[in-house]
């Protein structure tokens, strides 16, 4: 079980968000700090997994839905085209111990990875 997170409260409702999509299992809101025209947050309501590799090798199911919803984002707020973004680890910028993935789309030619 990951620690409690922000991600974990949004989950659970103590902090509320625009949800943009939701599935059993997944949700997506828009970032706080946006790095692109559209950026967009996909989460799973689990707080067991902490990074997109414990995600990978515990539920692969679950992270097939969360591309599938970010590629459904993308094409309801975006022009279809996307960057999908996991940070892993500290070293690589997550600063949020919650599996999420970073959906980004347009103006993305000149903009670099982003962190949390």
């Amino acid at each position: 079980m990951a620690a409690e997170t922000v991600f974990g409260k949004i989950v659970a409702g103590e902090i509320p968000v625009e949800i943009l999509m939701e599935t059993e299992r997944v949700i997506a809101f828009p970032d706080q700090s946006p790095q692109a025209p559209v950026h967009v947050l996909v989460i799973p309501k689990t707080t067991e997994y902490r990074d997109v590799a414990a995600l990978a090798a515990g539920d692969p199911t679950l992270l097939a839905e969360m591309v599938d919803v970010s590629q459904r984002i993308a094409a309801a707020h975006g022009d279809g085209d996307f960057r999908l973004l996991f940070n892993n680890g500290a070293g690589a910028g997550q600063t949020v111990f919650h599996v999420h993935a970073h959906v980004l789309c347009g103006g993305l030619e000149e903009r670099s990875l982003v962190g949390s």
